[in-house]
């Protein structure tokens, strides 16, 4: 089932989220609709706080990225077909020079800047299965998920830009807030009701 996606504004997208476990409601179904909220959006990631709830849960299939003519071959292999599940996760380690990368989210729809982010990761977290993992990632990959989990602790793209950048999309947020977009996916709006 395709939900509708938070909007910039929500205060569930600044909120800091909380762990679950295996007894956690249907959660299979829960990814499922996440799965098809994402795809439905074209989207890489979706975390738990963009369909509305609080916890620290967020997909990530990194496959369109792996398309890019620009990418090594290595590169185009490695996003080709990673996609996980990242429940309760938690960034032990990141490493290296920083880098910018043009990011853009599914909550804050036509609005893309350039953020700086180191480019290895170490995460520990559980798998779908409540299996845990502490693994390494870099590149494109460890951007999507510090992006998703940047997500889960409350935070967004556009809180790593400078105040210039901030002041000059200031008016671009406001209207995605009040649901002045058009956008191809169903969308929740802080400052209106209805659905879109």
């Amino acid at each position: 089932m395709i939900l509708p996606i938070v909007a910039y504004g929500d205060p569930v997208l600044k909120k800091m989220c909380v762990d679950i476990n295996k007894e956690y409601p249907q959660l299979d179904a829960l990814l499922a609709n996440m799965f098809d909220t994402m795809y439905n959006a074209s989207g890489v990631g979706l975390a738990a706080p963009q369909i509305g709830l609080a916890i620290r849960l967020f997909i990530v299939d990194t496959t369109p990225f792996s398309d890019d003519e620009d990418l090594t071959s290595n590169e185009q292999k490695a996003l080709n077909g990673f996609k996980r599940v990242f429940i309760n996760a938690k960034i032990l380690n990141e490493e290296g020079s920083e880098w910018a990368f043009n990011e853009g989210c599914l909550s804050i729809p036509d609005v893309r800047e350039d953020v700086f982010r180191k480019p290895v990761i170490t995460v520990e977290y559980l798998d779908e299965n409540f299996k845990q993992h502490t693994e390494v990632f870099d590149g494109l990959i460890a951007r999507v998920i510090q992006h998703e989990y940047d997500h889960i602790e409350g935070v967004l793209f556009t809180d790593k830009l400078s105040s210039l950048k901030k002041r000059l999309i200031k008016g671009r947020l406001t209207n995605i807030s009040k649901g002045k977009i058009d956008v191809d996916y169903r969308m929740r709006f802080p400052d209106q009701k209805k659905k879109r």
